[in-house]
Parts: structure tokens; C-alpha cells; sequence
């Protein structure tokens, strides 16, 4: 949600600037713009709408200098426009400043700046920063930051550049994601690795309340007390090609087709047959297994979907009682937590804001947490008690594809590790769990070469405003994805229901023509789910249905139906969830939306 860009080096700052952003399109804005020091000038460009329109501005009114901060703003106090867009200075010009994040007491400072003789200009709660700033320099950029932030409440990365100092640059984080990159006489700061992977692969990650000082001559990293911290470099290992799109026409598809190797990367050294499950260095004996009373799983969008497969799937496979709870509800309801509770957070990127706060509500209770995350490095990963990577790669499109598949692996190793230590299930049923998820990669594969129904089916039907998905057990928690993903890219209306609920009510939105997406995978369920499509169909609806190869009486039922290669049960949402992806991506292509930024979103949400 937002990001920033940094730089300070002897390069022209405008291009880096620019190369940065354009690698953080995927976090989702409505404007976007530039800040930078010309010959100890204090020059501006901002506009509202795509990155593109900020570059044509540049091109026409070009700024020189070689230390600069740059923005794609996500619209939150403030409609889009060219004067709530960033960077923010203040009313003499002389510091600027970027900021993702929500001030929560900016009504307050607002006041009391005004009371002092400050203007603003804009809506947005950010126009104090500059401000502040401002009131506390007296000669040292660092310090004035630091006393502003003192006055400050909410989560914030911020960047501040000033002409009186017009070689350096102070940046802070608290509750917002910022890194710091050291090249050879550069130095970044940036919201994600991506925007400065093009100069360097050594970043330090910063922790809340940790402050960054660049100039020419090097970083320092501080407190907020001022004190110096040393911290280890981090080596990026992946690839920049991870986040370029190789040739598909959507970052979307080709996350869609990378799902076999993700699959395959995050089950690697820790599923092997006749070998025991391993939780990288997560070291939890068979006694504190034994210990927990309750698991809850807490995740928000995408990720609590995979959360609800994997209550399904810890309940099934270790009888330990599993709650799923949306993480923005979570710490509002005064949940019962105590030492004897597991929690296991989901975060693709490591820094949503909610699941946060709910990571940190259960460790005040002695809780302990496990995270799922895709970020090394991210604040849930340093924050959690032990932490389980999903080594999906860089996830750029901002509807999450193989991001979900790995948190389902994880998910699915994490219950068979408890399994084997419980003794729930036994080793001939683990192994066979096993040999599955192994083939697995193949298998979708397999699915990703049967496009055409799912093609088809777009074509006749893309014009719907409506449509509904059902399923019974595991396909109901696949359902609600499916239906989560078409929301996003084609900005269909969709519900999920689980089938049996239908008499208790939606059926009564049923009518002639209506869409209808089931899901039966389930053999003992699969019967009772044909019974529901009749139901549908019965009141006029145009069902597309997805089982298992060998379940081909399904045909007599419904109007087009897809058929997925048979695994295990239990593993079967890793499967049917990837045509429901191809479904939704190609609904997006037939009504011509931006398939990797649909509207109103952002792909790291990092305010409540």
C-alpha cells in the first residue's frame, strides 16, 4: 500500500526515482511523484493517476539532482489529486517529505501547527510531517525528525530530504515497511527490495523506530534515542527476473504458471518420503505439541482463506481444536489466549497491518506464534516466535495466486508435522499424504494445459454482473477464494456460499441465466453437492463444475465441467483453485481491466 523510493549517490536521481516506482506499481496507487535537491533547490513534480503521466511530466520539465525521494501514493485521507499527492513539503519549500502510512492524531497536530502560524494546503494527514519538521529544525535534519516522530501516533515510513542539508537524507519506519539499500557510493531507501534490486542486493531492514541517515560518504543507522545501531547486511539471493514478467502478457499469468515450482520450493527439505517432517528451525517438542489447547489461525483476504483449508485440514489430521478468525476482528474481541494457545499468522507480505496486531495481541498473552509468510526479513517474520517461509518468489500482480498455493503447503506441513508427533494418524497414512503433495507440482501442471472450457465459459459469460460459487467442506473454503478473485480483477459481484446453506436463503436469488461455479471434489460430500447443483439448476442457472477425473457423471447435471487429475482428497483445494484463477484472470481480459492492478487495491495493506 504506497510506496517510497529514496536516493543518494552521484547518479540523476529522477531515473532512479522512476526505475524504483515502477517496481512498486504492484502495491497499488492513485498518484505518484518526486521530490529532489537541484543545485540546493527544493524541486517538486507530483500528479494524480499512473506512473506514466508523472514520467511525461518530467520529460517536459526535467529536475536535476542527485539526492531525491520518490511516491505512488494509495488514497487514504484525501481523494486522489495533484495537491494530495506526494511528497508534502512545507510552506517555504525547503523539506519534503514521503509517507505510507496513517497519522492517527494528525487533527491534532494540524491545530496546533495552525495555531502557530502553518497553512496547509491539502487533506491529507501527512501535510503535517513537513511541517513539523520544519517547527523543530534547528540545524540538524536527524534530530528535527526524530522529535517530530515523538509527537506522532499511527504507523508510518517516511523519507525527508531539506535544501539546508541538501546532501542527506533521514528516513524512519514504525509499523510500515522500509528498506535500506547500500551500493557502491549509493544508498536507497525503499517500501519493498524490488525498486532497487537494478543497483544493489545488500539491504538492512529496518525495525519500528529505527532511523537511517544517507549522504555521500555512507548510512547510519539509529535509534530513537539517537544512539547508533549496528545491524547485518542482508544478501538478496533471487533473481531480478523473478519480478519482470518474462513474456506473459500479465504478471498474473505468469505467477498462475510459477505455481508448480513454488510448490515444489516450499516443500523442498521438508517433505521427503521415509523421512520425517521438518519445520526448518522451528523446534517444538512432541510435549509443548502436546501442551496446546487451541490453535487459532489469523490471517486477513487471501491469506485467511488458506487459514480456513488449513482449520479444516490441523483439525482433521491432529484433533487439536482450530479457530479461524479475520485478523481486523481478531484483537476487538477480547479472544481467550493464553500460554497454553498456538497462533499461526498469514502474511504474504510479512506486513499487514491487522494480522500484526493481532501477532502482537497473543504475544502479550504468552501465546506462542508461528508466522506463514512469503518476506525474509518482513516485520511478522522477526516479530513471530518461529516462522515458516513460502518460498513462492516475488509476487507482483496484487491478486495473490502462488502465494496461496504455498501458504496451503505450508499449512498442510505444518498439520502433518503435528500428526507425526501426536501419533494421530499413522506413519502409512502420513506417508501416503506425502507421496501426493509430492506429485502435486505435476498434477498442476496437468490443470494449467486445460484452459479452453475455462476460456469458453469467460467468453459467454464475462458480461454477468453477478455470479455465485458453492461447495461443501474443503471446496467451500476453495470456493470463497475463487469468488474473492473474480471480485478483484473483473469487479463481478460474487458470493460464496457453503452448499448446504442454499435452502436457508441465497436460493432465493437463483433465477433463469444466473452463474453458478461448484465445486465437488469431495467424495464423501460429492453426492449431496450433485443434489445442490439440481437445486440450481432446477431455477434456471448456468452451472460450471469442477471434480476429479472419473466423476464424469457430474455431466448430466450442469453445463460445462472441468475435471482435475485425482489426488487425495485432503489436497484437492492446491488443485481446484487454480482454474477458479484462470477463470477469474480471463473474465478480466474479455471486460478489459488491469488484470495486475484492478482498482480501489493494494498489495501490501500496511494501515488498519
Amino acid at each position: 500500500m504506497c510506496g517510497i523510493v529514496g536516493y543518494v549517490g552521484n547518479k540523476q536521481a529522477a531515473p532512479v526515482l522512476i526505475n524504483g516506482l515502477s517496481k512498486l506499481e504492484y502495491r497499488g496507487y492513485d498518484s505518484a511523484g518526486v521530490a529532489i535537491i537541484e543545485e540546493d533547490i527544493l524541486k517538486v513534480s507530483k500528479c494524480k493517476g499512473r506512473l506514466a503521466n508523472l514520467e511525461a511530466k518530467l520529460e517536459k520539465a526535467p529536475i536535476k539532482g542527485v539526492v531525491g525521494i520518490g511516491h505512488t501514493r494509495w488514497a487514504t485521507h484525501g481523494e486522489p489529486s495533484d495537491l494530495n499527492s506526494h511528497p508534502h513539503s512545507n510552506t517555504k519549500e525547503t523539506i519534503s517529505v514521503v509517507h505510507n502510512g496513517i497519522i492517527e492524531n494528525y487533527i491534532h497536530l494540524r491545530e496546533w501547527l495552525t495555531s502557530k502560524g502553518y497553512k496547509f494546503e491539502s487533506e491529507t494527514d501527512t501535510e503535517v510531517i513537513p511541517h513539523l519538521v520544519d517547527y523543530y529544525y534547528d540545524g540538524n535534519l536527524e534530530a528535527a525528525v526524530m522529535k517530530a516522530v515523538s509527537k506522532m501516533e499511527g504507523s508510518y515510513a517516511i523519507g525527508v530530504v531539506t535544501t539546508y542539508e541538501p546532501g542527506k537524507l533521514v528516513a524512519v519506519r514504525k509499523d510500515s515497511p522500509l528498506v535500506v539499500g547500500v551500493g557502491k557510493g549509493e544508498y536507497f531507501i525503499a517500501s519493498d527490495i524490488p525498486a532497487i534490486l537494478n543497483y544493489t542486493r545488500d539491504v538492512y531492514f529496518l525495525n519500528d523506530k529505527e532511523f537511517v541517515v544517507m549522504t555521500s560518504e555512507g548510512v547510519k543507522l539509529m535509534s530513537d534515542e539517537g544512539d547508533e545501531i549496528k545491524k547485518d547486511i542482508f544478501h538478496v539471493t533471487w533473481d531480478a527476473d523473478a519480478a519482470e514478467k518474462g513474456g506473459y502478457e500479465h504478471f498474473m499469468l505468469k505467477e498462475i504458471h510459477e505455481q508448480p515450482k513454488a510448490i515444489r520450493d516450499t516443500m523442498t527439505s521438508r517433505i521427503a518420503l521415509g523421512k520425517d517432517i521438518t519445520l526448518d528451525k522451528i523446534t517444538i517438542t512432541k510435549e509443548q505439541i502436546a501442551n496446546i489447547d487451541k490453535i487459532y489461525i489469523v490471517a486477513c483476504g487471501t491469506a485467511y482463506h488458506a487459514g480456513v483449508v488449513g482449520k479444516y485440514v490441523i483439525e482433521k489430521l491432529t484433533r487439536i481444536p482450530v479457530e479461524i478468525d479475520i485478523a481486523s476482528e481478531f484483537r476487538y474481541r477480547n479472544p481467550i489466549i493464553d500460554k497454553r494457545t498456538l497462533m499461526i499468522v498469514i502474511s504474504q507480505s510479512g506486513e499487514t497491518a491487522d494480522t500484526l496486531a493481532a501477532l502482537r495481541e497473543a504475544k502479550k498473552s504468552s501465546a506462542r506464534v508461528i508466522a506463514i509468510t512469503n518476506v525474509v526479513g518482513s516485520s511478522v517474520s522477526r516479530e513471530a516466535d518461529d516462522v515458516l517461509y513460502t518460498w513462492a518468489g516475488p509476487e507482483i500482480a496484487v491478486a495473490s495466486t502462488k502465494a496461496y498455493v504455498t501458504q496451503l503447503i505450508a499449512m498442510y506441513i505444518i498439520a502433518l508435522f503435528f500428526a507425526q508427533n501426536k501419533k494421530t494418524v499413522s506413519d502409512e497414512a502420513i506417508e501416503e499424504i506425502k507421496e501426493a503433495m509430492l506429485s502435486l507440482p505435476e498434477k498442476v501442471e496437468e490443470v494449467l494445459t486445460n484452459k479452453e472450457v475455462l476460456q469458453r465459459f469467460a467468453s459467454k459469460t464475462y458480461m454477468h454482473k453477478d455470479m455465485f460459487f458453492l461447495g461443501r467442506g474443503l471446496d467451500y473454503a476453495v470456493a470463497m477464494e475463487g469468488s474473492l478473485k473474480l471480485k478483484e480483477i473483473s469487479y463481478i459481484h460474487s458470493e460464496a456460499y457453503a452448499a448446504g446453506e442454499l435452502k436457508h436463503g441465497p436460493i432465493a436469488l437463483i433465477e433463469k441465466g444466473t452463474i453458478v461455479i461448484a465445486l465437488a471434489t469431495q467424495e464423501e460430500l460429492f453426492e449431496k453437492m450433485v443434489s445442490n447443483i439440481k437445486e440450481v439448476k432446477t431455477r434456471g442457472a448456468n452451472v460450471l463444475a469442477f471434480a476429479f477425473e472419473g466423476n464424469d457423471t457430474i455431466e448430466k447435471t450442469v453445463d460445462s465441467a472441468l475435471y482435475l487429475p485425482r489426488t487425495n482428497e485432503i489436497l484437492a483445494p492446491v488443485l481446484s483453485v487454480v482454474p477458479l484463477q484462470l477463470l477469474s484472470y480471463y473474465m478480466s481480459i474479455q471486460k478489459g481491466c488491469d488484470v495486475d492492478k484492478p482498482r480501489n487495491l493494494a498489495k501490501s495493506v500496511t494501515v488498519e
